[in-house]
């Protein structure tokens, strides 16, 4: 009987989750509705959801419920899931890529989770294993932290294609840090001493360049970094690093560092577009789309020069990088100008970029062709 049951269970479970799937598959297809469904009332949905799951942990708070209090719950609980996804698949009216994946990431979150939660409660059913039970507060928790999650979804496209660009500028900051950690060789100064010049006064104290005391843990001497807490104290990474080595990583590190600024000053520029439409302009989305693309792609190049320039370098795969990093730069300055112009703070940034990029090309074009001349 007990068997017979638990199969009914199962069954009324697998329908269930069928259905949901098939409506997960709605997600990746454009919502062409009229009316867009605001992000509040997904929210508000996502509450009953949350306290749902409250009701279906609590079931096996004591003794075993019943196959019926069970059945009810899971189809209350489907038919508010199925409800979420389609107000969730309403709320992709106007939404860009970025957004929409964003959307469908954070409703993916709910129901997987809902469906964890559904799937151990049938488990349970007439199990003698108590450990079993023990996990149901816990996935009971995992749905409340997927409902509490959609009130931070980005609700229009600026606000996607925004995070998007911090999380690239967070892996900018990253290899910033990891630059920090270069240090010459023994033996060796950014200005080309060697031994009695390599730091050292004539009382033979240990300074830095700027004349402050040296305790041989220093970054990359001079450049300006623009992340939290830049002299990092690294262990022996680029510990063999020549003159003409330390050279080109400091023009790295002050490129990344511009790229970093340039990111920052994009992300105010952004901002100040959400402000100008309730849904993140509509009208722009193609150039915001775009501008995300280019900074993804600049990315990439950020992290390729930050490895160049561990020894040996790479001085072709370092001018590579930064030949691909302009033309990025150049993509978004076209976009920036369809969408009205940058403002000053970032026409600023990209000049100085570009300044600095200048500047590795032409310390890094005798490498290149020195190695060119080699083979």
């Amino acid at each position: 009987m007990a068997k017979s049951v638990k199969k009914d269970l199962n069954r009324a479970l697998s329908s269930h989750t069928l259905a949901i799937n098939e409506i997960l598959k709605i997600l990746d297809e454009p919502a062409f509705s009229l009316q867009r469904v605001k992000w509040e009332e997904v929210i508000k949905l996502g509450d009953q959801i949350s306290k749902q799951a409250t009701v279906a942990g609590m079931l096996w708070s004591g003794e075993e419920p019943k196959v019926g209090e069970l059945l009810d719950n899971m189809r209350l609980y489907c038919d508010m899931l199925q409800g979420f996804l389609l107000l969730c698949h309403g709320s992709m009216v106007g939404a860009g890529p970025t957004l929409c994946a964003c959307i469908r990431t954070s409703a993916k979150q709910v129901a997987d989770s809902s469906l964890s939660l559904l799937r151990q409660a049938v488990s349970c059913y007439t199990s003698q294993n108590e450990d079993l039970k023990t996990l149901m507060p816990k996935l009971t928790g995992v749905v409340w932290e997927a409902c509490a999650a959609l009130k931070r979804t980005p609700t229009n496209n600026t606000t996607a294609v925004g995070r998007g660009i911090t999380r690239v500028a967070a892996s900018i900051k990253d290899v910033l840090r990891e630059m920090g950690e270069l240090k010459p060789a023994a033996g060796c100064s950014l200005d080309g001493s060697h031994e009695k010049g390599e730091g050292e006064d004539h009382n033979g104290d240990s300074c830095a360049q700027d004349g402050s005391p040296n305790d041989g843990n220093s970054g990359v001497s001079g450049a300006h970094l623009d992340i939290e807490d830049s002299s990092v104290i690294g262990d022996d990474l680029g510990d063999d690093l020549s003159n003409e080595e330390m050279m080109v990583a400091k023009l790295v590190t002050v490129v990344l560092s511009d790229t970093l600024l340039v990111f920052k000053e994009l992300l105010r520029f952004i901002s100040g577009l959400s402000r100008q439409s309730c849904n993140g302009c509509e009208g722009q989305v193609d150039h915001l789309e775009r501008i995300l693309e280019i900074c993804q792609g600049v990315g990439v190049q950020v992290d390729e020069l930050g490895a160049s320039v561990y020894p040996p370098q790479e001085a072709s795969s370092s001018m590579a990088a930064s030949i691909k990093i302009v033309g990025g730069m150049a993509g978004i300055e076209a976009e920036l100008q369809r969408l009205g112009g940058a403002h000053e703070g970032l026409h600023v940034a990209c000049e100085k970029l570009k300044i600095s990029l200048r500047k590795l090309e032409s310390e890094l074009g005798p490498l290149t062709m020195d190695l060119s001349n080699g083979f």
